[in-house]
């Protein structure tokens, strides 16, 4: 079998897929994969072949964090996709021309790539790495991190809110989005739940109990739980000697203006017995005032400090978040914007970590937060097992090649 996989310039898109197409790859599969620029080497170093998506594409950047609304920022955010929508088809054909491959692995935010692996008559898969952004039978409406809704009340609520939040983005996006497809050759989509669902199937990385129960997962979804993926480090002299319980501190890899969490947790926990290490914010060029009891670096993979970590502090980014609470860590959660507000509430649902909005955000709040998740590793530890036990990669693995060997069967 030989595999293609797409994704948008986000590592925290690409790292979770890795684990999948590696394990595809010494099942004794062929695979390539289109991503980033920055991270071709290092894909090609672990074996895989790796090529550069559209460099139009990777221009495309957020700027979701400019806008001072909810409904705002979504517009925004949903907008990058739409536009790297125009550059993505012509870029998955040429790969397609180039690879030839038996079935396409396309991430969920590149629209366009997807529109063209629906038209190619190809096998297609798609993975999903962040909180299912559409509609559910029992979920409240996805955007603001709502608890979810209790007796008739809740429910009225979530019925009233629903087309208020998802309806403004859905209308903005569609014209766009659908101009896009028509030139592909596929039918229009008309909501999240089209958009989300067309894939025949589609890895959602993530599981219960940390995601909420749903009755009504489409047939095409597998919850294949967390996936977590750091490229090959050791560990720095000065980690080792650490010597203290480490609180870890992680901002977005997407830049959203995100510093002010580096900057309270070290002025929160510098008289703490604790060790702070915090890895600085994409695009970020702040200064900061680092005590004698912390660390900042540039770019340090987490699962050399997860190990000695009594707390992890997020952004509420999907993938450093679910990486902490896989390794049972329990996590302050601060979110600034885009799924962020859902993962902070499943966090806090799950009673795994706290959630501490990011309007509330101060010193002495985070310090707060932080003693209060550092009690909650008992919950932390049991979610861990919950989410390994839904499968990983192996599972992923699984289901790409059972449906790419039933799809070529009835192809």
């Amino acid at each position: 079998m030989k595999v293609l996989a797409y994704t948008s310039p986000a590592r925290g898109h690409l790292y979770p897929l890795v684990p999948i197409l590696l394990e595809l790859q010494q099942r004794g599969h062929e695979v390539a994969v289109c991503t980033l620029a920055g991270e071709v080497e290092h894909l090609r170093g672990l074996g895989l072949s790796a090529a550069a998506i559209d460099p139009r594409v990777e221009a495309i950047a957020h700027d979701d964090y400019l806008s001072r609304s909810l409904v705002g920022a979504l517009k925004r955010s949903t907008a990058v996709f739409v536009r790297r929508a125009g550059f993505e088809p012509v870029d998955l054909r040429a790969a397609v021309a180039d690879s030839a491959p038996d079935v396409l692995v396309v991430d969920t935010n590149c629209w366009g790539a997807q529109a063209a692996a629906e038209a190619s008559g190809l096998p297609w898969a798609s993975f999903l790495p962040f909180p299912a952004p559409f509609p559910g039978r029992g979920v409240p409406p996805f955007g603001p991190g709502l608890a979810p809704a209790r007796g008739v009340l809740g429910r009225l609520r979530d019925r009233l809110l629903r087309p208020l939040l998802l309806g403004a983005v859905e209308r903005s996006i569609r014209p766009p989005l659908n101009q896009v497809r028509r030139r592909v050759g596929v039918s229009p989509v008309r909501d999240a739940t089209d958009i989300y669902t067309r894939a025949p199937l589609t890895l959602y990385l993530t599981a219960e109990p940390l995601e909420y129960h749903r009755s009504d997962w489409p047939p095409s979804f597998r919850l294949v739980g967390p996936i977590a993926y750091d490229p090959p480090a050791s560990a720095p002299e000065w980690l080792d000697a650490v010597d203290k319980p480490v609180v870890l501190v992680t901002t977005s890899s997407e830049f959203q203006n995100d510093g002010k969490l580096i900057a309270a947790a070290l002025d929160g926990l510098r008289a703490e017995d604790v060790f702070v290490v915090g890895t600085l914010p994409s695009g970020g060029t702040a200064a900061f005032d680092v005590p004698a009891n912390a660390r900042l670096e540039r770019f340090l993979p987490h699962s050399l400090v997860l190990g000695k970590a009594s707390c992890a502090v997020t952004h509420g980014g999907m993938g450093a978040t679910q990486k902490a609470l896989a390794a049972g860590v329990p996590v302050v959660t601060v979110p600034f914007g885009r799924d962020q507000l859902e993962v902070a509430r499943r966090v806090e649902v799950s009673g795994a970590g706290v959630r501490l909005p990011a309007a509330k955000l101060s010193p002495d709040r985070l310090r707060a937060a932080v003693v209060e998740a550092m009690g909650r590793r008992p919950a932390a530890q049991r979610l861990a097992k919950a989410l390994a036990d839904a499968g990983g990669a192996r599972k992923a693995a699984d289901e790409v090649q059972a449906f790419c060997s039933a799809a070529l069967k009835t192809g």
